[in-house]
């Protein structure tokens, strides 16, 4: 039986649109500074990262259809602590959205600095709930060191399959079409060196302010936690 092209898209549309209403019910749980103060669940838990700039909170806010859900500030490195917001029935969620410290901001304290990665590190490389990751990376600055770090930190768990990676390229709203595709090409072979047959990985430019892939994040976002 063929399927037409108007039916792929409807479908498409659909999926994003039940996708997008699961995000949608994300509430508050709890807040933590350190990994053995969260709570032990069996739920898929999905963690947004990336560099205090990077429009991440903003973006977890877009996804739950929120304003300050997450908190954004126009000051970078306000998020000092482990955040988790639970996803789907409040009566039986079904996943849970962590927002870690954002990380690379210069004013930032040292000290304070060296405590969020620390906990952020625990966090990616202990927590047994943790099913995908999503990276933030700012789509005209590209992959810095230290975004380069967070993937060789991830590398093991990417590389079993037991982790999933979807690399944000935020702020794609700023760039024409021809440097949007060249700035996922970039991400695509910054991610081709931490790929294997079983990691599965993979690239979007986003726009909080345009919604730009706001669709293609929800879906693989209830993707990855509805196979769980």
């Amino acid at each position: 039986m063929t399927i037409s092209l108007q039916a792929r898209r409807g479908a498409a549309t659909d999926a994003a649109k039940t996708a997008l209403a699961w995000s949608h019910t994300a509430r508050f749980l709890t807040t933590a500074t350190k990994l053995d103060q969260l709570p032990a669940t069996e739920l898929p838990e999905i963690a947004f990262v990336g560099r205090s700039n990077a429009g991440k909170s903003t973006a977890i806010n877009r996804l739950a259809q929120q304003k300050r859900l997450a908190f954004a500030s126009r000051t970078p490195g306000r998020t000092q602590n482990i955040n988790l917001f639970e996803v789907g029935p409040k009566d039986a969620p079904n996943a849970l959205f962590a927002d870690l410290p954002g990380y690379g901001y210069a004013a930032v304290e040292r000290a304070a600095k060296l405590r969020w990665q620390e906990v952020m590190a625990d966090y990616l490389v202990l927590r047994r709930g943790l099913h995908g990751v999503v990276l933030m990376i700012d789509s005209r600055l590209g992959f810095t060191p230290l975004d380069l770090r967070l993937l060789a930190l991830l590398a093991p768990r990417l590389a079993n399959g037991e982790v999933r990676l979807l690399a944000l390229l935020t702020k794609s709203d700023k760039l024409n079409r021809s440097e949007t595709q060249a700035a996922v090409r970039a991400a695509q072979d910054v991610l081709g060196d931490v790929s294997t047959d079983n990691a599965d990985i993979g690239v979007t430019a986003f726009s909080a302010l345009s919604r730009l892939g706001l669709g293609d994040v929800a879906q693989a976002l209830h993707s990855w936690t509805h196979q769980a």
